[in-house]
């Protein structure tokens, strides 16, 4: 029998079914829960200029179905789901029983750059609903609502997991300011959280909500690059020793499973592969109050599959959403004759979005690592082992 030492969860459900479900499994008891915390992480994920009609229709609030008692995890599964308001307008079309209705047309023209052509053909479906459905990015609510309960298990050791958005299309930040190059990373989260395209600067925000307009008018979409910064990050997290233990790959992993991202990297990332190595190697110090650390980071806070202390840096690159009001040529799959794509409701900018996205994706990965290293059935098991291993590193 396998034994499952981390965090692990699964999820359920359709873009336009009833609801959204998660299963967590493997979380620690006595963790406290902060209903109001999960809600907050959905309502930030569906903010951000270029958003499309979807988000007008859905107001997302997380229900808890079981594991958490009187504000309190219980160690057993945690089940919690989201409501679909949309479902009202789709009963008849995506009915789980339902079988004698003839009114509804199967969906047989797949749209360039989604899941509906190759997940057709792999699942043997002639409707391509039954893969838009699952494959749509509509999935990221119920895992920002996962990430949004593994945050509060981070925040009891001080990992904290910031986003901006760098580029939209052509525009892009020049110098980018993190949370830590502030005396006040509150203030520059607050200013971020603010900003319609999540951008710390004023004026590349404005820019970048020009860009996604006039890509909007010409019937087109854009996406960008988003930057996720995590603090607190204890030396020691992930592994050498085998490739599915180390922590970038993880990371990289879980990025990489977010809807539309096409690209990831971690601190210079593929700058290092065009530079020397003495400007790519940060230099290691040591004083007797500090202990070892950097005085730069362009590892983005991994090496060698481990966590080295420093805050961890990843950039992902999303691709343009490929619902186009201009669409492109595709052929469906009944006729093989060719057509313009159809549009479904769709946005011409997501990126601000999936920068919230992939920061509660990166959640439950860095919170299944934890629970890894300091393993615990309760938060005080794991918060014994977790000051146990500090000494250690602290007289190293």
């Amino acid at each position: 029998m396998e034994v499952i030492m981390g965090i692990r969860y699964l999820s359920s459900g359709e873009s336009h079914g009833p609801e959204l479900t998660a299963i967590i499994e493997g979380f620690p008891s006595n963790v406290e829960m902060n209903l109001e915390k999960i809600n907050y992480q959905l309502a930030r994920r569906q903010k951000g200029h270029g958003r499309g009609g979807r988000m007008l229709i859905e107001k997302d609030q997380a229900q808890v179905v079981a594991g958490i008692r009187f504000a309190k995890t219980t160690g057993a599964p945690i089940c919690i789901k989201v409501t679909n308001d949309d479902w009202v307008n789709w009963e008849k079309k995506m009915a789980h029983f339902d079988i004698n209705n003839d009114q509804i047309s199967p969906v047989s023209k797949p749209r360039p750059g989604h899941a509906d052509l190759s997940g057709g053909i792999k699942y043997q479906q002639r409707d391509l609903r039954n893969i838009l459905e699952r494959a749509s990015a509509r999935e990221t609510t119920i895992r920002v609502a996962t990430g949004a309960v593994c945050r509060q298990l981070l925040e009891i050791f001080g990992i904290e997991i910031y986003s901006h958005v760098l580029q939209i299309g052509e525009i892009s930040v020049e110098k980018p300011i993190r949370p830590f190059d502030i005396d006040t990373p509150d203030k520059w989260a607050d200013v971020v959280e603010e900003s319609p395209v999540r951008c710390y600067d004023s004026d590349t925000a404005m820019k970048m909500m020009n860009e996604i307009d006039t890509i909007k008018k010409q019937g087109d979409s854009v996406g960008g690059i988003v930057e996720i910064i995590v603090t607190g990050m204890p030396i020691g997290i992930g592994s050498y020793a085998h490739w599915e233990r180390k922590l970038d790959s993880r990371l990289a992993a879980i990025v990489m499973s977010v809807q539309a991202m096409k690209g990831v990297e971690f601190g210079i990332g593929f700058q290092a592969g065009y530079k020397p190595g003495s400007l790519v190697h940060d230099e290691i110090y040591y004083t007797k109050g500090d202990g070892f650390y950097r005085n730069t980071n362009n590892a983005g806070g991994i090496e060698g599959g481990i966590s080295n202390g420093e805050p961890i840096i990843i950039r992902a690159a999303m691709k343009p959403i490929p619902t186009l009001y201009k669409p492109l040529q595709s052929v469906d799959i009944e006729t093989k004759q060719a057509f313009a794509a159809s549009i479904e409701r769709s946005d011409a900018c997501a990126v601000p979005a999936a920068a919230v996205v992939i920061e509660n994706a990166i959640a439950i990965e860095l919170a299944n690592a934890m629970v890894e290293k300091f393993s615990g059935d309760s938060i005080e098991e794991m918060t014994r082992n977790w000051n146990s291993y500090n000494d250690l590193v602290q007289n190293y």
